[in-house]
Formats: C-alpha cells, sequence, structure tokens
C-alpha cells in the first residue's frame, strides 16, 4: 500500500492538515494581536487544506473501487 502513489498523497494531505492545525494552535496560545491575526491565518488555511485532503481522499476511493485493487 505504501508504493501507491495516491495512498501517499493521501497521507500526505493528512500530515499537511495535521501540521497547520498544531501551528495555528501553537500561535493561538502564544497571545497577543498579532498572534491571533497569525492564528487566524492559519485555520483559513487549515480549511482550505482539509477541503483538499477530502478531494484527495475522494479521488483515492472512488479510483481504487473502480480498478478493484485492494
Amino acid at each position: 500500500m505504501f508504493n501507491d502513489p495516491l495512498f501517499l498523497l493521501v497521507l500526505f494531505a493528512c500530515g499537511a492538515v495535521g501540521v497547520i492545525l498544531i501551528m495555528g494552535i501553537a500561535s493561538f496560545g502564544k497571545g497577543g494581536q498579532d498572534s491571533a491575526k497569525r492564528s487566524n491565518k492559519f485555520m483559513q488555511w487549515r480549511i482550505i487544506a482539509q477541503f483538499i485532503a477530502v478531494l484527495v481522499i475522494l479521488a483515492f476511493v472512488t479510483i481504487r473501487s473502480q480498478t478493484g485493487a485492494p
């Protein structure tokens, strides 16, 4: 399964969402006006990354169900 480039793309997309989430939470935890703005920007990026991750997961499931690959 780790040889599958589409599966690796799914893992990368999910990992990117996790990293952005952690960066946003860490930025929010620092406090201050600038940190709040930065945290808000990270959370906006997280929403975009989640959307892309969901599309990649749907593509993976669709392609694998059509090809019959396990």
